[in-house]
């Protein structure tokens, strides 16, 4: 469409001003993306941590394709029995601790929170809610009471009461947490500030303070589930559980898909009592997105990806050593940042990055770094090759 640029700003509702990243996509395959003028783009951000396995995986593809032969939209979740939701949610169970047993699929991150939210005011019945400062969890108006962040909020103001601030890997101010907390919520790696690592200390003394008093402990592993640290799911570092998971983004092979997930005591409350449907969403868990989600879990094992991951990301960082722009490589697994010397020369590296063939970007609440999140999928080779475009944008 030869006017698709000046139809994009015109009837799509833009959600950035930064004209250098409006890429007109023709088409996208592996780690890559093209536009229209056929020029390739090693995608370092995987759409935000959700082309795990690369775009469109033949394998996953050909689950999408045979699904949408059989049925694609049939009822509201949860009064029909429909195939790629019952086998999903058994496949998680299985990969899963004991406890997170039973899943409720949403169609987002943001819904996934929002779902855990309800959930964890219900069945303790308390109100007060914790994050921590500079957390993301998505951009609703229960979730955006979340962020500790004013000019992302006070906009939208009023927002949810009873909403309480700590600081990540900051286990002092873990006892802010009392018998009047229904739940805490965080991030594993605080992905909006730049790719912040949990102190292994602070994620086991929460787990213990909310033990101790009775509070739900919400992990967000919206961009780091399905593969992306090394783990299927990151908190397996770590040896915590959580009371209720929420994941989205990877788990649904590039189609939409989100879930909550808890054990079945705490998750049966949702229809125990009053209300009946305590939630309820008309496209959650579809079926195509489900079918997705099987398939993308089949390709992280049957390829062996978790396997490899550490030795790609090392490979990454041995290539940026030492480069004169970077001042710190920091996460774990294929999920880093990159921390500008010069961070007022990041609008010009992006720029420089989409010129080169790169696709990356900063973060939410961190404007001095890079994100490098390429998919699982991508080969030694690839890396080299990528590294070598972008040391040549941050060169200049």
């Amino acid at each position: 469409m030869e006017n698709l640029k000046s139809d994009f700003k015109k009837y799509i509702a833009q959600a950035s001003t930064f004209d250098a990243f409006q890429l007109e996509v023709e088409s996208a395959q592996g780690i890559y993306v093209y536009d229209k003028s056929g020029k390739q783009y090693f995608d370092l951000m995987s759409g935000i941590a959700v082309s795990n396995v690369g775009h469109r995986h033949p394998y996953v593809i050909n689950a999408i394709r045979e699904q949408l032969d059989k049925y694609m939209h049939v009822m509201v979740y949860g009064e029909f029995m429909e195939s790629p939701q019952v086998k999903l949610a058994k496949r998680l169970s299985d990969l899963l601790p004991p406890d997170l047993n039973m899943t409720y699929f949403v169609n987002s991150g943001s819904e996934a929170i929002e779902g855990a939210l309800k959930l964890a005011r219900k069945y303790t019945t308390r109100s007060e809610i914790i994050a921590c400062k500079d957390g993301y969890h998505g951009s609703t108006l229960g979730a955006l009471a979340l962020l500790s962040n004013e000019e992302f909020k006070q906009a939208f103001r009023p927002l949810m009461p009873d909403v309480r601030f700590i600081t990540f890997n900051d286990t002092a101010q873990l006892e802010l947490i009392t018998n009047k907390t229904a739940c805490v919520v965080t991030e594993v790696i605080q992905a909006g500030r730049g790719i912040i690592v949990a102190d292994p200390v602070f994620l086991k003394a929460l787990s213990e303070k909310c033990k101790q008093t009775g509070t739900l402990l919400i992990f967000d592993e919206m961009q780091t589930c399905y593969g992306r640290t090394g783990k299927l799911f990151a908190f397996e570092h770590y040896g915590v559980i959580p009371d209720i998971l929420c994941i989205a983004k990877s788990m649904g092979g590039e189609m939409p898909l989100g879930a909550f997930i808890s054990s079945d005591k705490i998750m049966d409350c949702l229809n125990a009592n009053h209300p009946l449907l305590g939630h309820a969403t008309t496209f959650g868990g579809h079926p195509v997105s489900c079918a997705a989600s099987l398939a993308t879990l089949d390709v992280i094992f049957n390829e062996n990806l978790l396997d490899v991951v550490d030795e790609k990301s090392q490979l990454i960082i041995n290539a940026l050593k030492g480069h004169p722009a970077i001042k710190e490589i920091r996460g774990k697994g294929l999920f880093l940042a990159i921390e500008l010397m010069h961070p007022e020369n990041i609008e010009k590296i992006v720029e420089n990055c989409i010129s080169n063939g790169i696709i990356t970007f900063w973060f939410l609440f961190n404007h001095h770094s890079l994100s490098i999140i390429p998919p699982l999928t991508i080969t030694n080779e690839e890396i080299i090759m990528a590294i070598e475009k972008l040391k040549k944008a941050l060169n200049f």
